[in-house]
């Protein structure tokens, strides 16, 4: 499948254009908005890629977007889970901040397999810190609920691709008569990111009949299917629009940024049953429960894979980035 490297240029360049005009016809407000978290560069997880994607759309917006501090005009401050300096949020917040939201991922103790105290801490501070509560699933919502954690106003809001970078192409030539592409990635070889299904998959699928290409980090050797290293959005992003189906088989993943990502390359998924997978893929995929429902999964995808293609709905980040701007309650500062 062709890449359409000239559309992606022309793309970017209209987009580059667009947030120039709107810089010049919305400067900054008189207020910043602070991110707590340690960022990782690239090539990071998922939550590292949403969170820039979201600085960027805010600072597009005309927000001064700090970082890890705190200013004299700060007027909201948005917390990342338990990835980040309380202590130091602790000693700079007497500078003023007016609301802070606490967004949080997990529960981490399903997530993982394992309660290591992580989740308690954070809902402790939660009730420390925050005035509000962003859930990145109703998944995620209830399994907490489950667990007795209770959180400041919660609302749920997605996650959001990078539209500058995770795209899908303007047009698809469709499967014909070659090979099905599949593909896969997890920045973590947690083996609840699926390393028994992809190890059964390697052993079990029909390679005469598609071509599988995993990216990221595995627990085990794979001798059929295709492993790449982990790699930066961009490239990440081409490789995604080279391939026809995204599988994910992570359990217990709020809300996959990976799987986010794929869909807006235009990828229908096939997806195990569990955590947010089945909000975040609505119609343009279908779920497993097994392993061994996979193949025939397949066969469907690939005989209807352009039906599947029209039913991809992603969450765009400038409707999620006016969501989390509403909690902070900064909605009234936004451009109109």
């Amino acid at each position: 499948m062709k890449s359409f490297p000239g559309r992606g240029i022309c793309q970017r360049a209209g987009r580059f254009t667009a947030q120039v005009a709107s810089r010049v016809a919305a400067p900054f407000r008189h207020c910043d908005i602070s991110i707590f978290h340690e960022f990782a560069p690239p090539p990071a997880g998922g939550g590292h890629q949403f969170l820039r994607a979201l600085k960027r759309e805010c600072e597009r917006l005309g927000f001064r977007v700090e970082v890890n501090a705190i200013s004299g005009s700060t007027s909201a401050c948005l917390l990342n889970s338990f990835n980040f300096d309380a202590d130091r949020f602790r000693f700079l917040r007497r500078k003023g901040c007016r609301r802070t939201i606490h967004r949080v991922d997990g529960p981490l103790a399903v997530y993982r397999g394992t309660d290591d105290g992580t989740d308690r801490k954070i809902a402790e501070w939660n009730r420390e810190f925050a005035q509000g509560t962003v859930m990145q699933s109703r998944f995620s919502l209830q399994a907490h609920a489950e667990m007795g954690l209770v959180f400041r106003d919660p609302v749920v809001i997605p996650n959001a691709a990078d539209p500058e970078i995770f795209f899908a192409p303007e047009r698809f030539e469709g499967l014909g008569d070659r090979k099905l592409r599949l593909i896969s990635a997890s920045w973590s070889d947690n083996r609840n990111k699926g390393a028994d299904v992809y190890e059964w998959l390697d052993r079990n699928l029909d390679f005469g009949c598609l071509e599988y290409t995993f990216v990221g980090r595995l627990p085990s050797k794979m001798e059929n299917i295709r492993v790449l290293p982990p790699m930066a959005s961009r490239a990440l992003a081409e490789l995604l629009r080279e391939h026809d189906v995204y599988l994910t088989a992570s359990r217990n993943d709020p809300c996959s940024n990976s799987l986010i990502e794929a869909l807006s390359c235009g990828l229908p998924a096939v997806y195990l049953k569990s955590g947010g997978h089945p909000e975040i893929v609505g119609e343009a995929g279908l779920g497993f429960a097994t392993a061994e429902e996979i193949p025939t999964l397949l066969e469907r995808m690939a005989a209807e894979h352009g039906w599947f293609r029209g039913k991809i709905r992603v969450p765009r980040i400038e409707d999620v980035a006016d969501r989390y701007l509403a909690v902070l309650g900064l909605d009234e500062e936004a451009p109109r």
